[in-house]
Formats: C-alpha cells, structure tokens, sequence
C-alpha cells in the first residue's frame, strides 16, 4: 500500500482498530497506525495533512 491507497488503508485500519472512532485521532497517531500496517510499503516523507485527512474520512465511511 502506499499513501495514495486511502481506501485500502482505511478499511486495514478499521479491521485492525475496530473499536476507535477515528473521529478521535490525531494525524500523528493516524500516521504512526498507517506505516505499522503489515502491507504499507511508503516514505513517511510523502504524507502530508491532505492524505491522512483522506484515510480519516475514508475510515469514517467504512465505520458508518
């Protein structure tokens, strides 16, 4: 997976954390949770605001 992959990001994330609301987190732990994921395979380097802001709402519709 890489940054881009925010769906696919959310639904690992959803199936590994599944009692957060990720309405809760903060980017830094939602970085840190996103380069833990067995299958992640980017540079910390190219993740910014806009693509964590991504993986939340993505996250969010798999949790609803």
């Amino acid at each position: 997976m890489k940054w881009t992959d925010s769906r696919e990001i959310a639904i690992a994330l959803a199936d590994k954390f599944p009692d957060v609301d990720p309405k809760t987190l903060h980017f830094v732990e939602l970085m840190q949770w996103v380069l833990e994921l067995d299958g992640f395979n980017d540079d910390p380097k190219h993740c910014g605001e806009r693509i964590l802001e991504a993986i939340q709402l993505a996250w969010m519709d798999e949790a609803d």
